[in-house]
Parts: C-alpha cells; sequence; structure tokens
C-alpha cells in the first residue's frame, strides 16, 4: 500500500515472479512488473528491505519505483499501454488513480473491499478477503501456477546463465531462486502475524502458505542449509524496528499514509518506537521545552504536505515484554470537530485512556495558557464521567489557525487505530483483532504493472 510496507513489496514481486513463469494463455503480457509505490530514495528508510534483498539475492538499484514511471504529463498517453493488477490495496487512488484506474484488470488483497475493481478480472484473479498477510493470498492464488510451471524452458531463453549460473544444473538454480523468493514471501507473513501467533490476526492461508514457502526452501540444499524459521523472523523483525539511524522526518515517512476526504487533508505515520523516543528525535527549535519543539516539528511535517489531521500511531514492548500501542493526534482548527467527535464517540469502544508521557505532557497543575487554547479545550476529549488528566500537548496559535494535539492509549491492545476522524466519514478508523473493519481502508499501494 502506499506505506510500502514488508507485505506491499513481497506480494507485488512474489505476484510478478510466478506470473512471469507462467503467465495464463490469454495474458495482456508475458511479463508482469513490480511497482513499489515510493521514490527510490525512500528503500534507504526501510532496513528490513536490505536485510531481505540479502536474502532474496536482490539487488535494490533493481527495485522499480514511482521514480521509473513516465512524467505524469503523459500518463494519459500511456495509460493503454498497460494493465494495472493492485495487491494489498484495492483501489488505486491519487495521480495513478486519475489515470489508470480503468486499466486494473486484478487484485489480491486483505483490506476490506471498495468495490473499484470490476467484477470480471480475467484471466487475473480477483480475491479481496481477510487475511494475515496479502502475501499468503497470493501463495495461494498462484502456487499451482508456479508448482505446474515448466520453470526449466520458462528459462531456457539464457536467463539461468545470464545471473552467473553457467556451470550449475539449470534445474538446481530455479530451485535456489524458488527458495530465495520464498524466503523474501515468509518474511512479511511472519512479520505481519508475529511468527503465526497474533491471535485473531492469522488465518489458515497464512499457515498454509508457511508450510509451503517451508517447502519451497527446502527444496534447495544450498538454501536449506542452517535455515531456522525463528532466527530468521527475529532478525527481520528486530531489523524493520531499528530506526536509530533515522531522523525525525525519516521516521515519520517511513510508515505513512495520506489522503483527501470532506476538503481534509489527513495523514497518519505508524512508528514502531514509543512516543517518547520519537519524541527525543525532534529536532531542537528556539524553545527549551522538549514539547514544544516536538509539537513545532509535527506542525512542520503537517505544514510540508498542507495536512489538517495528523496522527502517529506507535507500537512497542516494554522493559517488562508489555505489548503496548499510543496514539498522538496533531490538527489544526479545521479538524478540531472532526477528532473530538473521534475522541468523545470511540473512546469506550476503543477503551482509549489519557495516556502520560513525561517529555510530551504539561505537569499536573502546571500553568495552561490564559486564552481559550488546546489544553483547555482538550478535556472535551473523553466521555463523560471520565477523570480527566491534563496530558494533551499544547500549541501555538499561528496567524489564527489553531494547532491542537490529544494524546492517548489504546488499552485494548488487539484493536489497531488508523486515523482520527468524524465517524461520519466514510474513511478508515479501526481494525479490531478479529479482523472486523468499522469502516473500509483507502491505501495506496504496490501496482504490479503487466
Amino acid at each position: 500500500n502506499e506505506s510500502a510496507d514488508l507485505d506491499s513489496l513481497t506480494s507485488s514481486i512474489l505476484y510478478a515472479y510466478i506470473r512471469s513463469l507462467a503467465p495464463p494463455k490469454n495474458a495482456f503480457t508475458p511479463l508482469y512488473i513490480p511497482l513499489l509505490n515510493i521514490p527510490s530514495r525512500d528503500i534507504s528508510l526501510r532496513p528490513e528491505f536490505g536485510k531481505l534483498f540479502e536474502y532474496a539475492n536482490i539487488n535494490a538499484t533493481h527495485i522499480v519505483t514511482l521514480d521509473d514511471l513516465p512524467e505524469p504529463q503523459d500518463f494519459s498517453r500511456k495509460a493503454e499501454q498497460t494493465r494495472w493488477i493492485l495487491v494489498d490495496h484495492n483501489k488505486l487512488q491519487g495521480s495513478l488513480g486519475t489515470n489508470f484506474s480503468s486499466r486494473v484488470h486484478g487484485v489480491v488483497d486483505h483490506h476490506d473491499d471498495e468495490g473499484a475493481v470490476r467484477d470480471d478480472t480475467s484471466p487475473e484473479p480477483r480475491v479481496i478477503e481477510k487475511c494475515g498477510s496479502c502475501t499468503s493470498l497470493v501463495i495461494r492464488t498462484l502456487k499451482e501456477s508456479w508448482d505446474l510451471s515448466n520453470s526449466t524452458s520458462s528459462l531456457s531463453s539464457g536467463a539461468v546463465h545470464s545471473q552467473g549460473d553457467s556451470l550449475m544444473n539449470d534445474a538446481n538454480v530455479i530451485r535456489a531462486w524458488d527458495a530465495q523468493v520464498a524466503k523474501m514471501a515468509l518474511a512479511s507473513i511472519l512479520v505481519d502475524t508475529a511468527n503465526l501467533t497474533a491471535e485473531g490476526k492469522v488465518e489458515q492461508a497464512d499457515r498454509d502458505a508457511v508450510d509451503y514457502l517451508e517447502a519451497k526452501i527446502n527444496l534447495s540444499p544450498q538454501e536449506a542449509k542452517n535455515w531456522n524459521r525463528d532466527e530468521f523472523y527475529e532478525e527481520i523483525n528486530q531489523t524493520k524496528a531499528d530506526v536509530a539511524a533515522l531522523n525525525f522526518d525519516d521516521i515519520l515517512r517511513k510508515d505513512y499514509k495520506q489522503w483527501t476526504e470532506n476538503n481534509l487533508i489527513l495523514g497518519i505515520s505508524s512508528v514502531v518506537k514509543p512516543l517518547a523516543f520519537l519524541a527525543e528525535k525532534s529536532p531542537n527549535g528556539s524553545s527549551d521545552s522538549k514539547e514544544d519543539q516536538f509539537v513545532t516539528a509535527i506542525g512542520d511535517f503537517m505544514a510540508a504536505r498542507d495536512l489538517t489531521i495528523f496522527a502517529i500511531m506507535t507500537t512497542s514492548t516494554s522493559d517488562t515484554g508489555e505489548f503496548r500501542r499510543e496514539l498522538y493526534v496533531q490538527s489544526l482548527s479545521a479538524g478540531h470537530a472532526a477528532v473530538n467527535a473521534f475522541a468523545s464517540n470511540a473512546a469506550a469502544e476503543l477503551h482509549l485512556e489519557d495516556h502520560h508521557v513525561p517529555s510530551l505532557s504539561r505537569r499536573p497543575g502546571a500553568a495552561q495558557p490564559a486564552s481559550e487554547g488546546p489544553c483547555s479545550q482538550a478535556k472535551d476529549m473523553a466521555p463523560k464521567g471520565r477523570q480527566q488528566k491534563q496530558e494533551a500537548s499544547c500549541a501555538p496559535v499561528e496567524k489564527g489557525n489553531q494547532r491542537r494535539s490529544w494524546l492517548m492509549r489504546l488499552a485494548a491492545l488487539d484493536q489497531i487505530f488508523i486515523p482520527p476522524l468524524d465517524l461520519d466519514m466514510k474513511v478508515p478508523v479501526l481494525s479490531t483483532g478479529n479482523g472486523e473493519r468499522m469502516m473500509p481502508e483507502r491505501p495506496l499501494g504496490s501496482p504490479v504493472i503487466s
């Protein structure tokens, strides 16, 4: 999807790999090209990609990204020369959607169906259903083609030998390639399902895909040697969480989605560290207060993207092993009503709690702005009867457009808040542990061009 996470990467490459080995008889073209929906410079923000490329024997410079597409003014002229298969999302948006939506001829996705893809996508699949990982659905959909493809004849043109494997038997090379692709696919499934332990998220398709992919690995002696699934998962997962080398803006950009709804521009970043870590990363400004520096840095991030509402959702593990989620929301005045509606209406259902992060929260009893401002208004944040803590960050009023922020913790750890919006809006709000979604998700993701 638009955040170009591990699942988007692996599902697009996997789909293109299998389909290019064994395209349907009436395929538009025998060549399927995986497209990662980010600029090439953003690949470096995802250290887990680099680690996975080592296992899959992929050169990062060979990944096709948005930088490789024609200029937007040339899209309409090029549209008829392509067909698009969507993976890990089911609605093409933005300038890509404007120009290429009519060229979408297939989808494999595990989000709610937005009804944007035609019912008949033959010969490509139309698979949209709940699953822990989109990659698992790609495996289930295409594994028969993978197994039945005459891989040796498919590559008899010399592709094997062009890779420097001329001294090896072609069949052994293909088994090794398949095993490397299998490791790549396993990474996203294991990360998305916490190594098949995430209750309420793991589906049978995920379990079957893991078994199938491990069998592929075991068919290649050189790739099966020293293979250990648990160690592999820990390595990829820990690499994904290692954002220490990234600066403040890069951390927010690493897993970021943006869209427009009801004339409001909305954004959300998912961060694999607690807010306290992110606060320490915020650039030093003119203020000595880390809180003010953080709020100002968020405001700058929003201004650069013309955002009305911006949310940060964190996931982390405490020193005692407790899994935690935090939610931080910052809004311009045009979005205050929408965020207040969310905080009031969804607090009970989502088990939202006021949350204290020392570097981002004013001390109880600390002086508040004399004028009607963010902190005093934030008391309306939770349902009546709940004790309020003065822990919403305060932001300055600039040119009459008030910045305001909310800080909350999601007590129900199997529930994931996506963006903070008026619940009447038809936009993503909640994904629950049992897979139900209150509102459809609107991602922009990794098209596979064919």
